[in-house]
């Protein structure tokens, strides 16, 4: 995993370093002078602007431009303050660092490709919000930002080790090597990995099909799926129960509410308070919990929701710092959050953050967000804790996007990759 670092968490982690701030300034120069030289298919001859401020990011790229002058370019260091720069082969963007504050008018590049020093300048590090110079590539420094996750003004990042701690770090985005699903032994039978999926209702039988596939391709040995309806083959078909939820301790794992709408508001909150099993709570179940959710969730329980039902779980919309959003309603709640988004966030009650952004575009299409549930649901199944078992849910969701075409992808795809994704990273 990456360590994921706010810029007061980057400023306690500096602080903190056995070696004085010149020799990381040194250590992260030399880090943006080795990918200028990359981006620029050498030194030697090469004009680049390097706009430095007053701050260690303006350091780290007078630093930059010194070794770069060393390697034959030639370089010219300017002031955040003018207003366009000279033609040349690149820009180092050192102006601002992760605590800037206020707007920048960046000068006229002459469209020039750019290298940004720890963050485009002009973001805010926390949201990804603010005028930038689109960057092609950003070096950052031992630890990505949480901007860095929620825009596409950094082009392509590289973490450059610079030699700091960041073992602490609450926040880590989820890499390939990091999902690591428990090994089925050879005398395993169906129900030590058996997944309730109480879902679906008249006209929005679809989306408890996607829900049932996907736990099924990922994992889970048997589905019982209520109300029953058009469900996988391979799917056991129940009425929902009219009072109580006898046999669900038979189970691993339950996912209620997709497409269930507001018929059994009621039952959604009876199972989900008493809920022998991990219970994943999506779509119309996020809606009857509402702001009864605290009343209800256990230690064990997922929400899934996307911005509305965030709202209607907190009484308020995420705001634009996403990642304090997911903390702290999963504080509120004492649960486990998955806050969607293109970024997805997955934070647990006692404070720690997994990140998943391997999704793209190609998730903005109707049931994945089932898909999505059936995954965590058979995750939790197998064993895995309910933070791991919805980020790692949501990478491999990512991938099978990844997996499908560029045009066209419907939430069907995603369930028929699901087992070669997870081949491929097991």
């Amino acid at each position: 995993m990456i360590a994921v670092l706010t810029p007061e968490e980057v400023r306690a982690v500096d602080a903190a370093a056995p070696e004085p701030v010149e020799v990381l300034i040194g250590r992260a120069g030399a880090a943006v002078a080795a990918e200028a030289v990359d981006l620029l298919g050498g030194a030697y001859g090469r004009r680049v602007v390097v706009i430095a401020g007053k701050g260690n990011n303006g350091a780290d790229g007078r630093e930059a431009a010194r070794l770069l002058r060393r390697r034959g370019a030639r370089v010219d260091v300017v002031d955040p303050t003018v207003r366009a720069i000279a033609v040349c082969d690149l820009v180092i963007d050192a102006a601002y660092g992760t605590g800037f504050r206020g707007t920048w008018d960046p000068p006229d590049i002459h469209g020039a490709p750019i290298l940004a020093v720890d963050i485009p300048s002009g973001l805010d590090a926390r949201t990804g919000l603010g005028e930038a110079l689109p960057a092609g590539r950003t070096v950052t420094f031992q630890a990505l930002k949480p901007a860095h996750l929620l825009t596409d003004s950094c082009g392509e990042i590289v973490v450059a080790d610079i030699g700091l701690d960041v073992s602490s770090a609450p926040t880590w985005l989820v890499e390939d090597r990091d999902v690591q699903l428990p090994t089925r032994p050879r005398a395993a039978h169906k129900w030590r990995s058996a997944v309730w999926v109480v879902a679906g209702s008249p006209g929005m039988t679809g989306a408890a099909t996607l829900a049932s596939r996907a736990a099924q391709r990922a994992g889970a040995g048997y589905v019982r799926l209520s109300p029953g309806g058009d469900g996988p083959t391979e799917a056991v078909a129940a009425p929902v129960p009219v009072e109580g939820w006898n046999g669900l301790d038979r189970f691993r794992a339950a996912l209620v509410g997709p497409g269930m709408g507001r018929a059994h508001d009621a039952l959604i909150r009876r199972l989900v308070t008493t809920a022998t099993v991990p219970c994943v709570v999506d779509g119309d179940g996020l809606t009857a919990l509402g702001r009864e959710a605290k009343a209800c969730v256990q230690a064990t329980t997922v929400l899934t929701p996307h911005d509305g039902e965030y709202e209607r779980l907190a009484g308020h919309p995420p705001g634009d710092d996403r990642f304090d959003a997911a903390r702290t309603l999963a504080t509120a709640l004492g649960c486990t959050v998955l806050l969607k988004g293109s970024t997805t966030i997955v934070a647990a009650p006692d404070g720690r953050v997994l990140v998943a952004a391997q999704g793209d575009a190609r998730l903005a299409t109707a049931g994945t967000g089932d898909v999505l549930s059936g995954v965590i649901a058979a995750f939790l199944a197998q064993g895995v804790a309910p933070l791991e078992a919805a980020a790692w849910a949501a990478h491999v969701h990512g991938l099978a996007a990844q997996a499908g075409p560029a045009r066209g992808l419907v939430a069907g795809d995603l369930v028929e990759r699901l087992p070669a994704v997870l081949s491929g990273i097991g």
